[in-house]
């Protein structure tokens, strides 16, 4: 063999190598303690190792016929391998690792100047687009989300212009999809809004602070996984990440660096001039995943992310995560789908606004709709029968698929031999409370969204449109709230929004000592109060009640609030003052008071 040829063919060897090696973890599932580890770090291996070989032999592989898209690929596959990895870990630094790999290829042009001719490159491109987007969705990078997206719609009208015989149909949907996200995600159209992620600069309140150190419970659980599910038809998305559960992921998760709450520049410049990365260098700096995470901070509880799943899968995932609970831990379940099969739940929407008189009458128009859902009510003399665990549904399936696709109440028994968290949104929510009394082990901590959702304007309810409300409280209270009334957030309202960040950062910082300090407060909820992620569910559950309680009159409002079972201290009920004080102060604020009516505790 020629020296000349001994470089290029070791080279393809490592391609090919490594390729086989990742055909094997590509496709294993994202959920479980110890799936795909083994293999993981097996090809992992490979493609770092012929990473530093193309690092090294640049040169000699330019010369024999190396492409930079080709770099680019092998840059690719790694950042795709550090997604998978931070998906069935939930680490930060996984993510991390991608964006750089992924913020590079884009910068170093790998994918541009390759011929556009070459249709199976430019698939390639499109393909890696895709993957760059979610990961800086994930990551909360906006800026670098548009400057994507616009090469990715530049790409495709360059594609179909140049291969007309070629249908790129899916690829504009794919377009279509990330421009409705970023239209109604919070974090593009209120820029100045907080961020889902907990950050301890904005979600640690100094004042209960000492409460919550000294707080111990006769039984404390660490929150160690979650299951994250949204099933309804034209949901909002991008990928298979749904917007509530994309909500839902970052609110259970740290914020990597206080760095990442400020908005980054796209492209970067020296001296006013942008760099060009479209030279020779393949050089990648590895060691910024250090720099850009914070080591002190705890582990991301894992979450197993379920894409529309069947029924029958939903319940291996739960079965498998349940199993490989670590002791002394509690499992998330986060469930939101209709009650009702191919329902795009936007019926039944109450508006806020009128008196209350008229808010009564429209309450007393539905008295067919209180009676159609008092099935749930069944079992309200504490008498339940096993038809009481098999009426009402959440379904998770296509139009027309029958009775296999629905979820009962009685399907999560099985799985309260363990610890469990359960937030349900659906329309169908409340015929889960008969859970509780039902549970084989543990007694369940139970969340449950309103029936119906409350605006001020109907439009604002379609959940294929705006996401969901009860989602929205529990991760964005304060968005939540404004969206409610119609209270219209942006860059110029700073002042105000952060008048009113402070309103509930204090009411919510009373509310922790009270938690604390309350003798009647259920082992339910005592046992994860520790917990930064579930203590702030809780009292952002608080909040959600008591707004929605003091926007309807007590009379036939059931269905338009929440449910939390057992029961929270009555010291933290909708009508004591320490919470309506707080509703009532950020109406004043916003002057939204007259959507409002609050009554002496």
């Amino acid at each position: 063999m020629a020296e000349e040829d001994v470089v290029p063919k070791t080279f393809r060897a490592l391609v090919e190598s490594a390729d086989r090696k990742f055909a094997r973890v590509r496709d294993l599932p994202s959920y479980g303690r110890a799936q795909g580890q083994h293999y993981f770090q097996k090809v992992f291996k490979a493609y770092m190792r012929l990473w530093k070989y193309q690092q090294e032999h640049r040169a000699e592989l330019v010369k024999a016929g190396l492409n930079r898209w080709e770099i680019g690929e092998i840059a690719g596959r790694i950042g795709q391998l550090y997604f998978g990895q931070y998906m069935r870990t939930s680490e930060a630094r996984f993510l991390v690792e991608a964006y750089i790999f992924y913020e590079a290829i884009l910068k170093r042009r790998y994918f541009e100047g390759c011929g556009v001719k070459d249709l199976r490159v430019r698939f390639k491109e499109l393909r890696f687009y895709a993957r760059f987007l979610l990961v800086s969705l994930i990551l909360n990078r906006t800026e670098m989300v548009k400057v994507v997206v616009e090469k990715l719609r530049a790409l495709i009208d360059d594609c179909k212009a140049n291969f007309r015989e070629t249908n790129f149909k899916e690829w504009k949907l794919v377009e279509q999809e990330i421009l409705r996200f970023i239209n109604i995600d919070t974090t593009f159209t209120i820029p100045s809004s907080r961020p889902f992620r907990y950050c301890a600069m904005l979600n640690c309140h100094p004042n209960s602070v000492p409460y919550v150190a000294r707080f111990h419970a006769k039984k404390v659980l660490k929150f160690r996984d979650a299951i994250l599910m949204s099933y309804h038809r034209n949901e909002v998305k991008f990928a298979e990440l749904t917007l509530d559960v994309y909500r839902m992921l970052q609110c259970l998760e740290w914020e990597p660096s206080g760095s990442f709450y400020q908005k980054h520049p796209a492209e970067p410049k020296e001296n006013g001039v942008a760099v060009d990365y479209s030279g020779a260098s393949g050089l990648i700096d590895m060691n910024l995943a250090a720099d850009m995470t914070d080591p002190a901070l705890p582990p991301n509880p894992r979450k197993a992310i379920l894409y529309r799943p069947s029924l029958t899968h939903l319940i291996a995932v739960m079965a498998t995560i349940c199993e490989e609970l670590p002791p002394e831990s509690i499992m998330l379940v986060y469930l939101s789908a209709s009650g009702t099969p191919g329902q795009i739940n936007t019926s039944h929407v109450e508006t806020s606004g009128g008196s209350r008189r008229t808010r009564k009458s429209m309450l007393t128009s539905h008295s067919s709709l209180e009676q159609n859902c008092s099935a749930t009510e069944s079992h309200i003399n504490g008498v339940k029968g096993p038809s009481d665990y098999y009426n009402d549904f959440l379904w998770l399936g296509p139009k027309g698929n029958g009775g296999s696709s629905n979820l009962y109440p009685g399907d999560i028994i099985p799985f309260t031999r363990r610890p469990l968290f359960l937030i349900i949104d659906s329309d169908s929510s409340h015929a889960f409370k008969v859970l509780h009394g039902a549970e084989r082990g543990e007694k369940a901590a139970l969340l449950l969204s309103p029936l119906r959702p409350t605006f001020k304007g109907p439009s604002s309810a379609d959940i294929t449109q705006n996401g969901s409300q009860f989602t929205l409280f529990l991760t964005a209270p304060l968005l939540a709230f404004c969206q409610m009334v119609g209270f219209s957030l942006s860059d110029s309202d700073m002042e105000v929004l952060n008048s009113a960040e402070s309103i509930l950062s204090t009411a919510f910082s009373k509310w922790e000592v009270i938690l604390c300090k309350s003798p009647s407060l259920d082992l339910v909820w005592a046992q994860v109060l520790s917990d930064p992620f579930l203590r702030r569910l809780i009292v952002r559950f608080i909040f959600c009640r008591a707004v929605l309680s003091a926007i309807w009159p007590p009379e036939g409002s059931d269905q338009y609030l929440p449910l939390c079972i057992p029961q929270l201290p009555n010291s933290l009920s909708p009508k004591s003052d320490v919470v309506q004080s707080c509703v009532s102060q950020l109406a004043d604020h916003l002057k939204v008071s007259n959507y409002f009516h609050f009554e002496d505790s």
